[in-house]
């Protein structure tokens, strides 16, 4: 029962039953030669073509305004226009399977994480280098090139990830008006266990509320802090513990691991956690929404105490318990891919590159129409129209992380109005995994780990909240791995991540 993130993760590596190395098909096939020239010579060459993008999210009533606005720009640009396929989110994955499978005319597609990894190997991604050089160049610029590069498999790119948030950090957010009132400082708060008397001083004055709730409701309140503290590989059945080293061990042996469920553990016992905090829904912020929590673990960025306050309509405070860290996972969440039936991809490559140069469209993706969707504040940052709101308005996707570079956005009001120079320094200053890059292909130990997501299931929910005890239960849980081929799926991560490491240094 470890989150449903990480079930959704496996499920779709099992999946992907096609040897990776059977990807790297022929690259830059250029689709509809008499639509664009191979050199980029002119755009007057061009011919009329509509370029279809496919993603997940909420319906929009304005939907189809944003596509004219986008496509007045893009027709002068690259003589095409734009259709936006928005599905809903439930429906994302089956209909992602049925717009592959027929044919169903996709230019751009959104893309991640494992779901990625098995669309490259059963070929449904077209290779992008050869179309990046030639109609790309505004991506190249926008990245650094260690992270553009995550997203390769066998040496091609399949995938452009949006830029956003690229790194994270373990941190706990926290009610600032109960810490002013017991008048406590977090400031020197650098680890887990130092929040003990911080959890103390609140329950001696609140004994009715919860201190400390999951970040969702399918997870547990260990995920996040090991998710940002580790790299976990993909799957997390086998990580790096210490991000500087390629050494893949088993994350439920580790030291780090004991630290944490011992200390959950204690916290369960002295009632700092809800007893039916391994069956409950309820989340770390819906208890401070309701005003009976008082903290919450999350992953941290620049933002979040603002954007997770206004949420829950409370005043947060954080605190860091390590430093921002980056791996492929978090480069490769989200990004945009050309699909193999894409009947013109350079067109499509050319779209592409304005999501990431041309600040009207991204505007346009992320907040609607200057004006009736927002207006822009005098301190740059942009707010609902009078007499609109979130409810009210015809486009409220808040959705601008899926789409292109999110840097060239304009800053919700509800941030800080430097909130992207915040978010660009933050990724630079971010320590890079040094697996950054390595994808891994489950195929080889798909059996082995079929049982062993059925263990984890079986354990790390209720050992991640303190509601099982480590002492009597964690050589158990790993006896458990161990039956299941959690060893043999170590070694074969290994085998795989010093093939990447030789490959990457030749």
């Amino acid at each position: 029962m470890f989150t449903k993130t990480v079930n959704t993760m496996l499920v779709l590596f099992l999946a992907a039953t096609l040897v990776l190395s059977g990807c790297s098909s022929s690259g830059g096939s250029k689709g509809n030669e008499s639509s664009a020239s191979p050199k980029g010579t002119g755009e007057s060459e061009l011919k009329p073509y509509e370029i279809t993008l496919a993603f997940w999210g909420p319906d929009q009533t304005d939907l189809g305004l944003i596509e004219k606005e986008i496509s007045k720009i893009t027709k002068e640009k690259i003589n095409a226009t734009v259709k936006l396929r928005r599905i809903e989110s439930a429906a994302w994955t089956q209909q992602k399977v049925l717009m592959f499978s027929g044919n169903e005319p996709i230019d751009l597609i959104f893309t991640g994480e494992n779901q990625y990894i098995s669309e490259v190997a059963q070929k449904k991604l077209r290779p992008l280098d050869e179309m990046l050089q030639s109609y790309g160049k505004d991506i190249i610029a926008a990245f650094d090139p260690d992270v553009l590069s995550a997203s390769k498999i066998n040496g091609k790119t399949y995938g452009i990830p949006s830029i956003r948030d690229f790194a994270s950090y373990p941190t706990i957010l926290m009610r600032t008006d109960l810490l002013k009132e017991s008048n406590l400082d977090v400031s020197e708060v650098k680890s887990l266990e130092d929040m003990e008397p911080i959890f103390k001083a609140i329950k001696e004055k609140h004994p009715e509320i919860n201190l400390l709730g999951k970040a969702s409701g399918g997870g547990s309140i260990a995920y996040p802090l090991l998710m940002t503290t580790i790299d976990p590989l993909g799957d997390m059945i086998g990580v790096l513990t210490d991000t500087e080293n390629l050494k893949v061990v088993n994350l439920y042996e580790s030291e780090e691991y004991l630290k944490f469920v011992t200390t959950l553990r204690k916290w369960f016992m002295t009632g700092y956690i809800p007893k039916d905090i391994s069956t409950s829904t309820q989340t770390g912020r819906d208890y401070i929404k309701a005003n009976i929590g008082f903290a919450t673990p999350n992953k941290g960025k620049p933002g979040i105490t603002t954007q997770t306050g206004n949420w829950t309509g409370k005043e947060l405070t954080q605190v860091k318990l390590a430093s921002a860290k980056m791996n492929t996972l978090s480069v490769t969440n989200a990004m945009l891919a050309i699909t193999a039936n894409s009947k013109d991809p350079e067109r499509a490559m050319m779209f592409l590159n304005l999501l990431y140069s041309d600040k009207q469209i991204i505007n346009l993706l992320h907040w609607g129409i200057e004006g009736k969707h927002y207006e822009v504040k005098e301190n740059g940052t942009i707010d609902f129209p009078s007499g609109t709101d979130g409810k009210s308005s015809g486009y409220n996707l808040r959705q601008g992380w899926m789409f292109g570079n999110q840097l060239l956005a304009y800053p919700w009001a509800t941030d800080s109005p430097d909130i992207w120079q915040q978010m660009d320094e933050f990724n630079k200053g971010a320590q890079k995994s040094a697996a950054l890059g390595f994808m891994y292909n489950p195929e080889p130990v798909k059996t082995e780990l079929a049982a062993i997501q059925n263990v984890i299931q079986q354990y790390t929910m209720a050992l991640e909240t303190g509601t099982l005890d480590p002492t009597a239960y964690l050589s158990k849980f790993n006896e458990a791995l161990k039956k299941a081929g959690i060893d043999k799926v170590i070694a074969e991560k290994q085998k795989q991540l010093d093939d990447w490491a030789a490959n990457k240094t030749k």
